[in-house]
């Protein structure tokens, strides 16, 4: 928590505008950069609302402490004045009762614990954060290339048949038959006059998200564990709103590997564990089975090489380097993915050039995507992966 209480404070304190810097009379290309003002709140947010977004961001850093979110909130008080004469930490805590946001935990330090609604609001804000360019829209699925039952039309009509959708009627075409077949005089419409829009099949999507909680997600101070939970909790309220027929299943990966619940994301932590891939991606298989959807995918957030094998009862690790046993296993298993038609995509948030070589070998052989990407841009990538992988 102290790498985080300086970076927060640095953005608290800074807001970042992109604004080009002046050309050079000795240059020829113009030189973009960033340049850092101070942090101006927004004037109709209310003190509630602006403590509130700040107080979801560190419950997700804290992975769920309601005690240490508002310790960490007050010191952010303390130093940037985050609060007024009018309004105070404390009124603000009893907002957060009063509004559902947290109730009475005697289990939980400092007697107080996150309720569901809370749950859920973390969920809607970080895909707003990530998915932000995003509007709501009617629930649907995947559209393909192939005519048949959903809710996006075609440019094609036909005949009317029992068990149509009624919303498709193409009343146009409909009311023009009726003229053409029974004439002005006695207007009636049939059965035998409508037409209705033909419309794309849907697909459904059965999906697993795979999160490496291994000792390296925190490792020389950086936090990859929080940026992964964002993902997961995005994805989950993006296929609950947009695509609400679709299955998302998440499983945590270390040592071993087990599925988790959706309200229990926002609480996950990271351990002194090594790295189970092959653990992960066969729980994940088991999973998809049961499903018997065609449609099937796995994503997997890591930010380190397989280094752990279990065998029998025993566990087989190795830190040093890429060992060949474990290795030639996570390749067995890419391979029976692809035999399977389960596409994984690699979301790979560390440079090493090892390490890449060894995703790049992994990708191939499942015949999958790999992206190599920043923290801030990861849930961007998830977002469009999913969006694009659609089949008949």
């Amino acid at each position: 928590m102290r790498g985080f209480g300086d970076l927060f404070i640095r953005m608290a304190k800074l807001e970042c505008s992109n604004k080009q810097i002046p050309k050079s009379t000795n240059t020829i290309f113009p030189m973009l950069g960033f340049r850092f003002t101070d942090y101006k709140p927004d004037p109709n947010q209310t003190t509630f609302d602006r403590l509130f977004k700040i107080f979801q961001e560190l419950m997700l850093y804290t992975s769920g402490d309601v005690y240490e979110a508002l310790a960490w909130l007050n010191e952010l008080d303390r130093e940037y004045k985050l609060t007024t004469e009018e309004y105070g930490m404390g009124d603000f805590i009893n907002e957060l009762k009063e509004k559902g946001y947290i109730r009475p935990d005697g289990d939980a330090e400092g007697g107080m614990g996150p309720t569901s609604k809370l749950e859920i609001s973390l969920r809607q804000k970080s895909l707003d954060d990530i998915f932000g360019d995003l509007k709501k829209a009617k629930s649907g699925q995947h559209n393909t290339g192939t005519i048949g039952r959903g809710d996006e039309h075609t440019a094609d009509v036909k005949p009317f048949e029992f068990g149509d959708n009624l919303e498709n009627i193409a009343i146009t075409n409909s009311l023009q038959n009726a003229y053409i077949n029974h004439g002005i005089d006695e207007f009636h419409l049939t059965q035998e006059d409508l037409e209705v829009h033909e419309t794309y099949f849907q697909s459904q999507m059965s999906s697993v998200l795979m999160i490496d909680i291994s000792h390296s997600m925190t490792l020389y101070g950086e936090d990859r564990i929080t940026p992964a939970k964002k993902v997961g909790l995005a994805l989950a309220e993006f296929i609950r709103t947009r695509f609400p027929k679709d299955t998302l299943d998440i499983i945590v990966f270390g040592d071993d590997a087990w599925p988790i619940e959706l309200k229990d994301l926002p609480y996950l932590t990271n351990g002194e564990y090594h790295t189970n891939t092959v653990a992960g991606l066969e729980l994940a298989l088991d999973i998809l089975k049961k499903r018997r959807n065609p449609n099937r995918q796995i994503f997997m957030v890591t930010d380190g090489k397989p280094t752990c094998l279990k065998i029998g009862k025993n566990y087989y690790k190795n830190s040093f380097g890429l060992d060949r046993k474990i290795i030639n296993r996570c390749l067995s298993l890419a391979l029976r993915c692809k035999k399977m038609g389960i596409p994984i995509t690699t979301f790979m948030i560390a440079r090493d050039p090892y390490l890449m070589r060894f995703v790049e070998t992994f990708t191939q052989t499942n015949n999958g995507t790999a992206f190599y990407s920043s923290l801030s841009g990861l849930g961007s990538f998830v977002l469009e992966n999913y969006k694009k992988r659609k089949k008949k």
